[in-house]
């Protein structure tokens, strides 16, 4: 006999999810490649002080991990960072090429060799020497990638070009022994993709006040005999057309994802391959994403789709494409083919990311990396729902639904859950359909989860993103805003207990929906944007310095505009409690902003609760730090809310 089902008011179910468990399972493998026969990624460690490290997967299925602790195999590169490693296998074993998050220098490294040894300088000046894409050149003894050198102390005195390191160390002390293969001709360049005969690359570059999702160049150069590239030249893309990846087909032929339709699909050569009404890429957000690898049969791996990906094989030939079978409903941007095998990273709403395997002959998948391990009864795990909501002037706002859902616990007769609406970042991004324990971590304790892809989000074509051009900070607050009273006029949430929580751009919505609604009775806001002026001023990094001018419009044209919709400009109108959270080391949204925002707040009497993290950046890593900032989540809503949650510390909240 099972246990009998408990009467209890929301917010109060007893969880065996609790926050550690949630901060232990952070994070998704990222950045597969194949090295020789094997699989290789990079993987999350939240409880070794947030680093990533590098797990080959041998041949005998077995997982090991390449680089002990403090190794942290992440690139900074515009910040979000790039595809931080590559590694070919040589008669002696795996030679391993990764950049070193804390102080940025390319490492080569032959595990069981001895110490990793630096590749690249040291530099004092601004935020140093940083690499990403890193390609081991084994025939020319050099790593080709992207080097973004600082010039001056300012987050904008940064110039990027492609570059070659040698791999016997010459330049580990010398800035002068880099080889640079192009000029700084353009703001901002990918890895280049060299062509199967070595006599071609191609690589992505875009400029301010252009996002790379909104357009990016596709460029070609003649590879000299000697190493040098001669003869760049633009061959698709432009200011309107986003060209998310690049790649060679084995024949010579150019592919590349361009959204040049409204929708990024797939061309060779120029010629669409597959047109549809749906996504074969996404934003670059980092360098070296890719939603796209060719296999040696002229086949082509793609990860597709509208909403939500799959993993599936384009015929070039046919346009056709067959998607692999099994549990997965979400697959990330990274890819990598090997012969006729194909390895990407997976998920669902039952399962986290892990690593999976498709035979390209036989269509089977099956996970060889990472696997997903229940940690608790799956009874526990939220049962979401997809629903599309109705906003201003009829538009659709897609959204994934998450009732609260415990197996041992219902709600007393006529009790309405408190629900939370979750702004996701970006803002050009989405919130995948995927297993996350912070949500579970809510949702089975009563409390229902709303995630809300509101307009200018991916997954649903150019037009549904350009929603946001201009009007960021109106479309998704209203997005936002609609789903959770659709939610309490259908009798699906407690008007009266409604919350709103997010993080960067999402920490962005949430604090403007705080100041120019009165939807929510409170809202966690972390590692925030709140004052347009000055982030749009010189207090955020280069990559994203001008990306006010498409989400608000030009500084110089609307600065009325900046000031009107910042919340720190607002905060007399902010009267529901809130939750600041902050990392101390983040150079995307810096602690000035939320400073400026408590500043204006001062003496105005709303319950708050600032909590900052030091060693932490732009998104936590660290798994103190999650269950820090989860559990004073849940003690913020248990209070605005008068709900009962168990063994949790309280929050002091500040007036």
């Amino acid at each position: 006999m099972g246990e009998s089902v408990r009467t209890l008011p929301y917010g109060s179910w007893p969880s065996p999810i609790d926050a550690a468990l949630a901060a232990a399972h952070d994070g998704r493998p990222d950045d597969v490649a194949f090295v020789g026969d094997e699989v290789w990624w990079t993987a999350p460690r939240p409880t070794e002080g947030g680093r990533r490290t590098l797990v080959r997967r041998r041949p005998d299925g077995t997982e090991e991990p390449v680089l002990p602790a403090p190794w942290n195999v992440r690139s900074r590169v515009i910040e979000y960072g790039g595809r931080p490693w590559a590694a070919l296998m040589t008669d002696t074993g795996p030679l391993v090429v990764f950049v070193n998050f804390a102080d940025q220098r390319l490492y080569a490294y032959r595990p069981g060799g001895g110490e990793p040894r630096p590749l690249t300088p040291v530099s004092t000046v601004g935020g140093g020497l940083r690499w990403a894409e890193p390609e081991v050149r084994g025939v020319r003894g050099e790593v080709w990638c992207v080097l973004e050198e600082f010039t001056g102390d300012g987050p904008s005195d940064v110039r990027r070009v492609l570059a070659a390191v040698p791999l016997d160390g010459s330049a580990a002390g010398r800035r002068d022994a880099v080889r640079e293969l192009t000029g700084a001709r353009h703001r901002f360049v990918t890895g280049p993709r060299t062509s199967p005969d070595g006599r071609r690359a191609a690589w992505l570059a875009w400029d301010h006040p252009r996002m790379p999702w909104d357009g990016t160049e596709l460029v070609v150069a003649e590879i000299g005999p000697d190493g040098t590239f001669r003869d760049a030249r633009t061959v698709a893309g432009g200011p309107e057309e986003s060209i998310a990846q690049a790649d060679w087909a084995p024949d010579g032929a150019l592919l590349h994802v361009s959204d040049r339709t409204g929708w990024w699909n797939l061309y060779r050569d120029g010629r669409p391959l597959c047109v549809r009404e749906e996504e074969f890429g996404g934003p670059l957000w980092k360098l070296g994403q890719r939603w796209f690898a060719p296999l040696d049969s002229g086949l082509i791996a793609v990860v597709h789709g509208r909403g939500a990906t799959a993993l599936g094989i384009l015929d070039p030939e046919t346009g056709e494409v067959v998607d692999a079978a099994g549990p997965w409903t979400e697959f990330a941007a990274t890819l990598a083919a090997h012969g006729e095998r194909v390895v990407a990273v997976g998920a669902s709403p039952r399962s986290a990311y892990e690593v999976v395997e498709l035979d390209a002959r036989t269509g089977r998948a099956r996970v060889i990396g990472a696997p997903h391990d229940d940690a608790v009864d799956p009874a526990y795990y939220p049962e979401p729902r997809l629903r599309t909501f109705t906003g201003p002037a009829g538009r659709d706002i897609h959204a994934h639904l998450y009732p609260p859902h415990n197996p041992g616990c219902l709600a007393p007769d006529g009790e309405l859950p408190p629900y939370v609406v979750w702004a996701h970042g970006g803002p050009t991004s989405r919130s995948p359909l995927v297993l996350d324990l912070e949500i579970a971590y809510f949702t089975s304790r009563g409390i229902g989860v709303a995630e809300v892809n509101y307009g200018g989000s991916t997954g649903h074509g150019r037009e549904y993103r350009n929603r946001l051009r201009e009007q960021w900070g109106v479309v998704d607050v209203e997005d936002c805003a609609a789903v959770a009273l659709a939610l309490a006029g259908e009798g699906t949430a407690d008007r009266e207990r409604l919350a709103v929580r997010g993080g960067s751009a999402g920490g962005w919505t949430a604090a403007a929906s705080l100041a120019t609604t009165d939807v929510y009775a409170c809202g966690t806001v972390s590692y925030p944007i709140l004052d347009l002026t000055g982030w749009g001023t010189g207090e955020t990094h280069d990559f994203e310095s001008r990306y006010l001018e498409s989400l608000i419009g030009p500084y110089a044209e609307v600065p009325d505009r900046y000031a009107e919709r910042s919340p720190a400009e607002h905060a007399d109108r902010v009267t529901a409690p809130f939750l600041l959270l902050q990392g101390m080391d983040d150079v995307i949204c810096p602690p000035v902003q939320c400073e400026r925002f408590l500043a204006r707040m001062a003496g105005r009497g709303v319950p708050h609760a600032y909590l900052t993290f030091e060693g932490e950046g732009h998104g936590f890593r660290r798994a103190e730090t999650m269950v820090r900032a989860l559990e004073a989540e849940l003690s913020l809503y248990a209070q605005v809310f008068a709900l009962h949650p168990h063994g949790i510390p309280t929050l002091a909240l500040n007036r």
